[in-house]
């Protein structure tokens, strides 16, 4: 029968690793990814090429997201390890014969060139939910203090390349793990309460632009030629775009150059300017929903280790998404964080991918194990 039927025998063979993904956080996430390619074929008119490039990285993201969803947790518990301890290692090769661009050392060559920092806002919260599950039902002080000290050492090798936007969230994700993992709320208003006493020392040990991004923040018109241009000309943008906005590729101040890296960073800028407050309001709902999502894949997952996993890329979406538009916005200063699956560029985009493949993988085998797999059921048990 299967060779009178061979389209059926496709089909059935296919079926089972198409069907991790999760329909409606795969609709979130191409709907995403329209807007974004729509917004940036206007922004980036004047620069041929980008839509085909950014297509290919879509391609990219599509393939490390199904791998990812195709992963069973417990493999990725298995992983965690040896995927935290590489990326240190890049991390650290990095500090020591790194490629140093626009007076940051943030990249390296290995036969290609790659940001490692990148990889660990997926190996962080990978390893601490590992850590976690492995010492669940006795957590101590201890525990969190060698959890914080994991997440210490790339956070600080990422800050000194310097990358503060990275190791942002990096923070946001290990500090997510941390935080549902049972930390008491004593502790995290200590915590916060520490790290406000310890600004003045912090500012001390700001480079000099990062210090000036913290001053244009409060003031961007005390060098609106200098330091302040941009960011007066990201919120002439939104501001303008009024409540229906000026229309697809007729942006002013897009097209006629006073947003900085339009495609990237601030594609948000571009967006507004041309689809208003309307249209923002369109995306801002997008993004809510895409974190609602992932919230419900995370309070339904069966384990320590998926809740926390889960729990983290959760935070890793809203930081992304929070930070960027505030930037913009000019509600906080000025960092390398660009809008999720919106703004061009390959390798945020491939972390995202594989974030969003993670959380299908929690997903379908949750629903594997409600549903009552039998003996093709995954083990859910501590990986060796």
């Amino acid at each position: 029968m299967a060779a009178l039927n061979p389209g059926g025998s496709l089909v059935q063979r296919v079926r089972p690793y198409v069907a991790v993904f999760d329909l409606p956080l795969a609709l979130i996430i191409l709907l995403l990814l329209s807007v974004g390619l729509v917004t940036l074929y206007s922004a980036g008119l004047a620069i041929p090429g980008k839509v085909t490039d950014q297509l290919r990285n879509i391609g990219a993201a599509f393939v490390v997201m199904w791998l990812a969803a195709n992963t069973p947790p417990q493999t990725l518990m298995r992983l965690a390890a040896p995927v935290y301890a590489l990326a240190v290692l890049l991390l650290v090769a990095v500090a020591l014969f790194g490629t140093i661009k626009g007076g940051s050392r943030r990249w390296i060559t290995l036969g290609v060139q790659i940001q490692p920092s990148e990889f660990m806002k997926i190996a962080m919260p990978l390893m601490l939910a590992w850590y976690f599950q492995l010492q669940a039902g006795r957590l101590r002080w201890h525990t969190y203090a060698a959890a914080a000290a994991l997440l210490a050492v790339p956070v600080f090798l990422i800050a000194r390349q310097p990358d503060l936007g990275t190791a942002l969230l990096v923070v946001a994700a290990g500090g997510a793990v941390i935080y549902l993992a049972g930390l008491a709320w004593k502790v995290l208003a200590a915590l916060v309460v520490m790290g406000c006493a310890a600004l003045p020392v912090l500012w001390t040990m700001l480079h000099d632009y990062q210090r000036e991004r913290v001053l244009t923040l409060i003031d961007p018109y005390h060098d609106p030629l200098g330091q302040g241009f941009h960011i007066i000309q990201s919120m002439i943008a939104i501001g303008s775009g009024g409540a229906g906005g000026k229309g697809w590729t007729h942006g002013t101040q897009a097209h006629l150059e006073f947003i900085p890296e339009r495609t990237t960073d601030f594609i948000f800028a571009v967006f507004s300017e041309e689809f208003g407050l309307a249209g923002n309001l369109v995306l801002v709902t997008l993004y809510l929903l895409l974190i609602w999502r992932a919230t419900s894949i995370a309070l339904n997952a069966p384990t320590f280790f998926t809740r926390l996993l889960a729990g983290a890329i959760t935070m890793i979406y809203f930081t992304y998404a929070f930070v960027n538009m505030a930037m913009v916005s000019g509600i906080v200063p000025v960092v390398g964080v660009p809008l999720p699956f919106m703004s061009y560029g390959g390798t945020a985009l491939f972390t995202l991918g594989i974030g969003a493949g993670i959380l299908m993988s929690i997903s379908h085998f949750t629903s594997t194990v409600r549903h009552g797999a039998g003996s093709h059921a995954p083990s859910w048990g501590v990986a060796a």
